[in-house]
């Protein structure tokens, strides 16, 4: 069973909300508030390249 974690910034950002699960190698990500539509599936490299993107504002397709 994975044990799902909300991101500690979800309740204050206005409803959106992100969970995380450890997929033993790789990591789930899901929408908190409709888990039922699934999760995508990151190795741990794309999600930190994601969190980097996010962190400085660069998710435009560059």
């Amino acid at each position: 069973m994975i044990q799902w974690r909300k991101a500690s910034h979800s309740n204050s950002s206005g409803g959106n909300c992100v969970e995380l699960g450890d997929l033993s190698g790789a990591v789930g990500v899901r929408d908190s508030k409709d888990p039922a539509l699934g999760h995508l599936t990151l190795r741990r490299t794309q999600l930190a390249r994601l969190l980097t993107h996010i962190k400085h504002g660069s998710l435009n397709g560059h």
